[in-house]
């Protein structure tokens, strides 16, 4: 095809480019790594555990506050190396499927960046090309489009001269030459652009470490305040109170907190990329544990995004060779720009068609919206035609009957979520060699071809492992309501109902979170719509994910709880998801869940132990420093036993998981956290009371042996207990701990003992005990274990019981 047009020289390209810029459709600045890594520092629980280290100086504790800033750099490096590390990766991913584009310029063809491209370029577009950017078609041949990434219909459309066409559409067949009218943000995608611009809400992760900052703060500044007046009171002694107060402060707080999750985060993700997971946002992780909900759009996810086809029917709605061979003749013998279409036909079955010889071909047009093809056999010509079906219809001799027969196979071929075409063919007896659209009547009606982008192969199994991890599938297409509900069916989701965008648009918010808990498939939705779907899932408390490609996808990719996206996703795309798959394939999504709960799982096993574990020594010391005489344990013992104690947790993201963990979503609940801190915590006490007791009236210890004593039981209950609180089954049906957390409780309660019984402890101000008192510390924290599992049991039959009453 010929373009005489010379388009724009080099000098107005960088006139205009100079006024305009780039054709880009990227929202967010790029971020230095200096920029990346002070973004580590902005969690509210960094900046508590900078406040206890800062305390932790101040009142003298200089090896235990210089301890919890190097964790807090190691953690945040940790976390900076790999989410840099992932932004660079998904960066040369977008390079690398940077589409390239033919344009004309001082009438030579060019073959620039896409970016480049600039208003009143004239862009050459071929089979396989991307669309730049929005332009209108001044010179056409056969232009098929595929539209769906932006409008997420799964049918190509033609396109003719004067029409437009939108960038990121893909160019299945034909060529045209078109004229660029708008690039970047000023495209008919602005609007989904200035979605992208909207802040960026937390996710369920984040705002759950929120959640549990505050919990943290409240409990530290009410228990320091208290354990302050009570010493005050009862000692009468400012400063030493002041001083122990502070350090419970501090020992309140779970400081390797920001390590276990940024090591267990980064694990994972070095694990997940191995799988083809590029994960750009390490909180996106845990939420693919936390997720129930995944959104996903129909085409190239559900299907192959490939159009195949699947019927070939008579009049009477019975199977035929005979149609489909008809068009095969027609599609195979075409030399102008096949279709879609053709292409489906000729693929499905092949047919020999030697003893055929071509004579002549009508082209497709819009106005009759079919084609037509004249063979020459024996001693006779046929014309083949085919298009859409009321138009062969109309140019059919068909009977009033055979017509309403005909009508009622079409309807219910386009009901059942097929596109469909018809064939008919007329016989000439007398040779020539020239035909035209004239000839195009009295034909003899052959029957139906359907087709259909069908379902994946493997989705179906990979459906039902998400089903089985209690994820909800809701489909979310700009394609029709009865291809979307086809599909659905074929994959074997079982659909609660169909809400089209139309209706939708009419829904209040309120009335849209009732309405989307019960329907499955929102169909031809648009870019806000799919938005505001995504946030009536948030509202209604789901953790959400969401799974797009196109343009039309980037703002809900960025609101849900975690996006996910795919290599070959457009930029922008890339850009808003937190998660790249290597390739649109759902059973990478079961992996990434799954990885996602056990990491999640085993940073809450460090926080249930921790915080409770934690509490009860709080609230031990608080009260055994009215009745006691002296302090339960020195500030220097208190940040000793919390320093071996914490490093002692580092090996629990190795941990093994049980698997009714990784069946189901198990997101933040700081209620549960309350409640667990509360009932374990005071089980704690009550057992450093009876140590108490056993210590002070039963064998008459005070100042440094006591506290000898209770730092012995203390260390030992506390690093040990993680066996018993690590899953809600018994210590004996829950899957075995990892061999590596066994050797780092051991190792830690070794360290621990031999500094307080070897002449080392007198640096901490410890004394030696006897042997007897050893015993009893050993037998009394055995006794504690044994309430711990029936305690547990109990408390976990509670909760089952609260959640089914507010289910």
């Amino acid at each position: 095809m010929d373009y005489l047009i010379d388009g724009l020289s080099e000098g107005q390209v960088v006139d205009i480019q100079s006024r305009i810029g780039k054709n880009s459709l990227s929202f967010d600045k790029k971020q230095s790594a200096l920029g990346t890594f002070f973004e580590e520092f902005k969690s509210p629980l960094t900046i508590i555990l900078l406040l206890a280290a800062i305390t932790s100086l101040a009142i003298g504790s200089t090896i235990s506050g210089i301890l919890i800033i190097i964790i807090i750099f190691v953690s945040a490096l940790l976390d900076f190396s790999v989410s840099y590390k992932s932004q660079k990766a998904a960066s040369l991913l977008a390079k690398r499927v940077s589409p390239k584009t033919i344009v004309i310029r001082s009438g030579k063809e060019l073959n620039i960046e896409s970016i480049d491209i600039v208003p009143g370029d004239i862009v050459k577009l071929f089979a396989g090309s991307v669309v730049p950017a929005d332009g209108t078609i001044v010179s056409s041949c056969d232009l098929y489009v595929d539209e769906s990434s932006l409008t997420g219909e799964s049918l190509p459309v033609i396109k003719a001269t004067e029409m437009n066409v939108y960038m990121g559409s893909g160019v299945i067949s034909g060529e045209a030459f078109i004229r660029i009218s708008a690039i970047g943000h000023s495209t008919k995608f602005a609007s989904i652009v200035s979605l992208l611009s909207v802040k960026e809400r937390k996710n369920e992760f984040e705002k759950g470490i929120r959640s549990f900052s505050f919990l943290i703060t409240k409990i530290v500044i009410i228990l320091c305040i208290c354990i302050f007046l009570i010493n005050v009171v009862f000692k009468q002694d400012i400063l030493s109170s002041l001083l122990f107060s502070l350090a419970l402060a501090v020992g309140v707080t779970p400081e390797l907190l920001p390590m276990i999750i940024a090591v267990n985060l980064s694990r994972a993700s070095i694990k997940m990329s191995k799988q083809g997971i590029i994960v750009k946002k390490l909180s996106s992780i845990e939420n693919f544990g936390s997720m129930d909900i995944l959104c996903t759009d129909k085409t190239g996810t559900l299907t192959e995004n490939k159009i195949v086809v699947v019927e070939y029917l008579d009049i009477n709605g019975n199977q035929s060779d005979s149609v489909i061979e008809t068009a095969y003749i027609n599609s195979q013998l075409l030399t102008n720009n096949k279709t879609p279409l053709d292409a489906a036909i000729i693929e499905h079955q092949v047919f020999s068609i030697d003893k055929y010889k071509k004579i002549n071909e009508i082209p497709f047009d819009f106005e009759r919206k079919r084609d037509s093809l004249i063979v020459q056999i024996d001693n006779k010509q046929i014309l083949i035609t085919k298009g859409s079906p009321e138009d062969i219809l109309n140019v059919s001799d068909i009977s009033k009957e055979d017509r309403e027969k005909a009508i009622l196979l079409f309807e219910k071929l386009s009901k059942d979520g097929y596109r469909v075409i018809a064939v008919a063919t007329k016989t000439f007896y007398e040779i020539k060699d020239i035909y035209t659209k004239n000839d195009e009547k009295g034909l003899i009606f052959s029957g139906f071809i359907a087709f259909i982008d069908p379902p994946k192969f493997s989705v179906k199994a990979v459906l039902e492992d998400l089903c089985k991890k209690s994820i909800t599938i809701k489909v979310i297409t700009g394609d029709h309501k009865l291809i979307s509900e086809k599909i659905v069916k074929d994959v074997g989701i079982e659909s609660l109902g169909t809400l089209d965008g139309q209706d939708l648009e009419n829904l209040s918010d309120e009335e849209l979170k009732i309405r989307c808990e019960l329907v499955t498939i929102f169909s031809r939705v648009t870019p806000a719509q799919k938005n505001r779907i995504i946030m009536a899932f948030q509202s209604n408390g789901h953790v959400v994910g969401y799974m797009g490609d196109g343009i039309n996808d980037a703002p809900s990719l960025r609101t849900a709880d975690i996006g996910i996206s795919v290599e070959n996703a457009v930029d922008v795309a890339k850009e808003s998801a937190d998660i790249v798959l290597v390739s649109k394939n759902l059973d990478r999504l079961v992996i990434g869940v799954s990885e996602g709960r056990r990491v999640f799982a085993n940073t809450m096993k460090y926080i249930y132990m921790s915080i409770s574990s934690n509490f009860g020594n709080m609230i031990s010391m608080t009260a055994a420093s009215i009745f006691l005489p002296f302090l339960p344990m020195l500030p220097t013992q208190l940040l000793l036993n919390n320093i071996l104690y914490e490093s002692s947790q580092l090996t629990l993201i190795y941990d093994n998981v049980d698997t009714e963990i990784l069946a189901k979503p198990n997101p933040w609940n700081i209620s549960f956290i309350k409640r667990f801190m509360i009932t374990f915590g005071l089980l704690s006490s009550l057992f450093d009371f009876a140590i108490f007791f056993i210590l002070y009236k039963v064998f008459l210890l005070s100042g440094s042996s006591f506290q000898t004593g209770w730092f012995l039981q203390s260390f030992l209950s506390q690093v040990f207990v993680i066996f018993f609180i690590r899953s809600a089954k018994s210590i004996w049906q829950a899957r075995r701990p990892h061999i590596l957390v066994i050797i780092s409780a051991v190792f830690a309660v070794s360290i621990a003992w031999a500094i307080a019984l070897s002449s080392v402890g007198k640096i901490f101000g410890f004394t030696a005990i006897s042997f007897n008192v050893v015993l009893i510390i050993v037998a009394i924290t055995v006794c504690y274990f044994m309430f711990v599992e029936l305690l547990k049991d109990i408390f976990y039959k509670r909760q089952i019981k609260l959640s089914q009453k507010t289910c």
